[in-house]
């Protein structure tokens, strides 16, 4: 362990090694089992709603991308120590998990169209979130390197377990990746825009179908986009722990 760590940093590289380990284990037989029953549903889906789904995440991640439509107002957190920092990122985590909770609890009380609605809603909750994350770890989203960045994490984070650990190789050799980038108009031709919310669907897939059961759809659609900024939120945490960690 590096003597220049602080106690707490030295605390948050032991809590990186197990969750890097986590992370790189095989796919276990439930998520087998999930992905095996999610292939199935994906084929009696009819090919318009695919496309629809695609579209909309390909519209948001775009605007992501190549807009400055999510970048925080305010500039990147600077002269803090990573505890401080991780305390920030724990009150924003905080507030999107409830403005997440409060918009599904009313997309699900909705019934069926607003449900459906709820899907592009909440990719662009969990964009803003990443968005002012970056900012509190002391990244500019003004660089589009560091927007593609964060495309990175949200697939690490709703990805299969299998494509985890290229992910997160990818993250922690970021200096490297980065200088492979193209210019940022070039950009979109490179990206798997069907495998890319076809992973995201499926990830959240069993939680966010419940949300569509009438009766239920309420309660369901608030725990289910609660939880999903939580594991946004701890994946998108950790990734910048590690990058600081690295760099320091």
């Amino acid at each position: 362990m590096n003597d220049r760590y602080t106690v707490y940093e030295q605390q948050t590289a032991r809590a990186l090694l197990r969750w890097e380990k986590e992370l790189a284990k095989p796919p276990g037989l439930l998520e087998k089992t999930s992905r095996a029953v999610q292939t199935r549903v994906n084929q009696v889906i009819p090919e318009k709603v695919h496309t629809a789904i695609t579209a909309a995440v390909k519209g948001i991640v775009q605007t992501a991308l190549f807009t400055m439509d999510y970048t925080p107002k305010s500039a990147p957190l600077t002269d803090m120590s990573l505890a401080m920092r991780d305390a920030r990122a724990e009150e924003l985590l905080g507030f999107y998990k409830k403005l997440a909770a409060a918009e599904g609890a009313g997309a699900g009380a909705g019934g069926l169209l607003l449900g459906l609605a709820d899907f592009p809603i909440l990719i662009g909750i969990k964009m803003k979130f990443l968005f002012e994350l970056a900012h509190v770890y002391g990244h500019s989203t003004m660089d589009y390197r560091e927007r593609v960045y964060i495309l990175y994490i949200f697939q690490l984070a709703f990805s299969s377990q299998a494509k985890k650990p290229q992910l997160l190789k990818t993250l922690a050799d970021w200096p490297e990746y980065a200088k492979t980038l193209p210019p940022g108009e070039e950009l979109g031709s490179q990206i798997d825009w069907r495998q890319l919310q076809q992973e995201y669907r499926d990830t959240i897939d069993f939680r966010k179908m419940l949300q569509l059961v009438p009766g239920i759809g309420a309660v369901v659609g608030a725990w289910a986009n609660y939880g999903l900024l939580e594991e946004l939120g701890q994946t998108g945490m950790n990734v910048y722990r590690m990058r600081w960690l690295q760099e320091s």
